[in-house]
């Protein structure tokens, strides 16, 4: 069974950065891409980044230039950068693997305000 680990969050200023991590573990050697999704109060979860193994990425366009996904095969972690961050960007942020869903983790709560 695949445990899902997030971390990282916080309260920022607008303009600020933050670096998310997910740790999961289990068996996950089959599975290829990892995700970052986000739910923001009233609103449905969305994915807004994702990378497969051999290092291709994908964005949503709200965060397209200022997040950047990567990740670590050997410690089975994926890391979201977000940077110049908005106001709009507060939610509790969750990774998973899209396609191939496992068990959601707690998420972690990223608060952007002045």
């Amino acid at each position: 069974q695949v445990q899902l680990v997030e971390s990282g969050g916080g309260l920022v200023q607008p303009g600020g950065s933050l670096r998310l991590s997910c740790a999961a573990s289990g068996s996950i050697f089959n599975l290829n891409v990892m995700g970052w999704w986000r739910q923001a109060p009233g609103k449905q979860r969305e994915l807004v980044a994702a990378m497969t193994r051999g290092g291709s990425t994908n964005y949503a366009a709200s965060v397209k230039g200022r997040f950047t996904i990567s990740r670590d095969n050997a410690k089975n972690t994926v890391y979201l950068q977000m940077n110049s961050l908005k106001a709009e960007d507060t939610a509790v942020y969750y990774c998973n693997f899209p396609g191939e869903f496992v068990s959601w983790g707690q998420g972690t709560q990223v608060t952007v305000s002045s």
